[in-house]
């Protein structure tokens, strides 16, 4: 009985080590190309209390951050087409607003995977979410600490869907919702990293949110990794 269920045992462990060889890997960068935009300078003189968050400072905006290597940041890049559903995962995905700024500006979660709201200033936000698909919420975090959980049942990509602050005008954030795993976001090199998929071709697609969106096929073998790269012209 021991041999037998010890049989059964490495059967499982082939599986699986069998399973992870065969998934493939999407990695890349996102380039910026031309003239930059001019950075969009946030002045919160209308909250006293944000405004001594930054020491009345004026804060630079998200919605276009070339990174110092010529690259893009907040770019969203997932598969538009070719990819199957998978289990939404149960550790939910953060959202914060911190020092007056929703964090991070832009990401992905999956339908049915939960989204923590949370309020890390010791002053009073609003939480306005908007969508097409996923229906709205406009709820008020008043106090330090407090959160809030989140699940959305329909995929659905930016701009359609986003949060922003009725209190402070200039808080927004992006959020795609997808029925799969295979999404990222660039961070601060420009770079993504797509794993776990099995062999097949895919359509990729980038978001920006004041570039727009470009997209790409690429296929995949068993266990291969590829590199692309997106190039954003002005």
């Amino acid at each position: 009985m021991k041999f037998v269920s010890r049989l059964a045992s490495l059967f499982a462990v082939a599986f699986a080590t069998s399973t992870l060889w065969a998934q493939g890997t999407i990695k890349g960068k996102v380039v910026f190309q031309g003239t930059p935009l001019k950075p969009r300078m946030i002045s919160m003189k209308q909250d006293k209390k944000c405004d001594a968050l930054h020491k009345g400072k004026p804060v630079t905006g998200d919605d276009f951050v070339l990174n110092p290597n010529g690259t893009l940041q907040w770019v969203l890049v997932y598969v538009k087409s070719g990819a199957k559903g998978g289990k939404a995962p149960s550790k939910p995905v953060v959202l914060t607003q911190h020092e007056c700024i929703y964090r991070p500006h832009v990401f992905g979660i999956m339908v049915g995977q939960p989204l923590e709201i949370r309020n890390d200033d010791p002053l009073l936000h609003n939480v306005h979410f908007v969508s097409k698909k996923n229906g709205t919420f406009n709820l008020g975090q008043p106090v330090k600490g407090m959160k809030t959980q989140k699940v959305f049942r329909s995929p659905e990509l930016p701009p359609s869907s986003y949060f922003k602050c009725d209190v402070h005008p200039w808080m927004r954030a992006y959020v795609g919702i997808f029925d799969h795993p295979y999404f990222a976001v660039t961070d601060s090199k420009g770079t993504f990293t797509i794993s776990g998929l099995p062999a097949g071709t895919y359509e990729i697609e980038a978001w920006h949110e004041k570039l727009g969106t470009q997209s790409q096929k690429v296929t995949l073998k068993a266990g291969e990794t590829k590199d692309i790269t997106f190039v954003f012209k002005r």
